[in-house]
């Protein structure tokens, strides 16, 4: 039986790693922007904010697809990844997105499904809401 200090470790060990994958994300897809400092995205639009605000990632509500792709593949869901493409998942709408829409509305297996809701969509939902309410 797992006492409450095992379970506060195993939940740092987990912290640890999501961080480690967002790290590995901002390394691959933010580093990269233009000499102007602005980045050009798949929609269209142009970032014109720092990459990396605070060690965190940009707000989600900007990401395009392409952004949302990537992120799923940096994080190691490269196969699940274009679930997000095929339903043209935007920041937007991965924000607003339920639990029961990732598991059953992206067509993925069921652990996946779940390690992407609990460990990546609510997280990113919750740094949002926090980042906004100020």
């Amino acid at each position: 039986m797992k006492t409450p200090r095992d379970r506060d470790r195993q939940r740092e060990r987990h912290d640890d790693g999501v961080r480690a994958a967002e790290r590995r994300y901002l390394m691959k897809n933010y580093c990269n922007v233009t000499d102007s400092g602005m980045e050009d995205k798949a929609n269209g639009s142009v970032d014109t904010k720092s990459p990396v605000e605070n060690g965190q990632l940009p707000d989600p509500a900007n990401w395009g697809v392409a952004d949302v792709v990537n992120y799923f593949k940096a994080t190691g869901f490269e196969e699940q990844a274009t679930a997000f493409q095929d339903q043209e998942i935007d920041g937007k709408s991965l924000l607003l997105m339920t639990r029961n829409d990732v598991l059953t509305g992206l067509s993925i297996k069921l652990g996946p499904a779940l390690k992407i809701y609990e460990y990546h969509v609510k997280p990113l939902q919750t740094q949002h809401l926090k980042t906004n309410a100020s």
